[in-house]
């Protein structure tokens, strides 16, 4: 099943039901009129939404119409919730390696973790806003999952059986604030604004065998100023997977139907920089710190800049076919203060 959200002029939108080839839409203010509404009656809500998807697929449901990416919300435009890990330990090795640091034993068996903001995200199609590019803008390409009601000290068991949805994310970064942010030993805040989600969430069981052992093994495609730029696979080198990452963050606390799960940067392992580039015959990077790390490691300082205001970055993943799975996160990087 494929959901979203429209933009109706109100805070959460219009919740829909999407067609598996991201054709047509039908809005269910019956069953749920926003996505938070069918979460938190997923066990009610799920079933009729399912019936519907059935009916677009087939071509027969009442009130479709033309799904247009482009007037999506992200597919909930705010969250009770948003929690980022980093459950690919290569990009963390990388992070210490180009310093010279080793990374703490720990790292292998207990999640990264970070609270971001989630009282408003990005539409997958409306800009990444910032007022400097000296703020060091760098795009993060990851997968993330919806849950339901995760009880506290949750097994990974339980956590997997409570991810009701799974999406794509840009978690923006502002690199040049993040060192003075963490030497405060209080964790990111301004170096973190609002995230942007694909169009459509679906539920794991859309994903069929590429949803395995609660990862997703397909590439992350990311074009970078309309060149290809990465395309590793999610499901590799994921030293964590979403039950995991989820248990971990329902440890000391319950976590409320709407709780977003990221992967961190999905990073697989290669050789070097001139290895690793798409140009080069690699799978590429989904951010730019990535490509700064291996130029640090192979040279001693980093070449390649951050975005520029006017940089263009889509994110996107196909099935085995060819087919987009969850939309495209398609923007544009732009100065907040010619926002009109």
């Amino acid at each position: 099943m494929k959901l979203a959200t429209l933009k109706n002029g109100t805070r959460d939108g219009q919740l829909v039901v999407v067609s598996r080839d991201l054709a047509q839409c039908v809005a269910v203010p019956a069953i749920a009129a926003t996505l938070q509404a069918a979460l938190d009656n997923w066990d009610e809500a799920a079933p009729q939404l399912k019936q519907i998807y059935a009916l677009l697929n087939q071509g027969s449901a009442t009130g479709a119409q033309a799904f247009d990416e482009a007037q999506c919300h992200s597919p909930l435009p705010r969250a009770y919730q948003w929690a980022d890990g980093s459950a690919y330990i290569n990009h963390v090795e990388l992070v210490r390696k180009a310093r010279n640091a080793e990374v703490p034993a720990s790292f292998y068996t207990d999640p990264l973790m970070y609270q971001g903001g989630s009282d408003s995200f990005v539409g997958p199609r409306d800009a990444v806003y910032a007022l400097s590019e000296d703020w060091g803008i760098d795009l993060e390409a990851e997968v993330a999952v919806v849950t339901g009601d995760v009880k506290m000290g949750a097994s990974d068991e339980e956590a997997g059986q409570a991810i009701r949805l799974v999406m794509l994310v840009n978690d923006v970064s502002l690199r040049n604030l993040i060192p003075n942010e963490l030497a405060k030993g209080f964790g990111f805040y301004q170096s973190k604004p609002a995230s942007a989600f694909s169009p459509v969430a679906v539920t794991p069981d859309e994903l069929g065998d590429d949803w395995s052992g609660h990862k997703l093994h397909l590439p992350l495609l990311v074009t970078l100023n309309g060149k290809p730029f990465g395309k590793p696979n999610a499901g590799e080198d994921m030293t964590f997977s979403f039950a995991q990452l989820v248990a971990h963050a329902a440890r000391t606390r319950e976590l409320g139907a709407g709780t977003i799960i990221g992967s961190g940067t999905v990073s697989n392992k290669q050789g070097s920089l001139h290895g690793s580039s798409i140009e080069n015959g690699g799978v590429g990077y989904c951010c730019l710190a990535e490509v700064r790390m291996y130029e640090t490691i192979e040279s001693g300082a980093p070449q390649t800049g951050f975005l520029k205001f006017g940089n263009t970055v889509r994110i996107e993943m196909q099935d085995k076919q060819g087919a987009s799975i969850f939309g495209a996160i398609d923007q544009t990087v732009r100065n907040y203060q010619e926002r009109s």
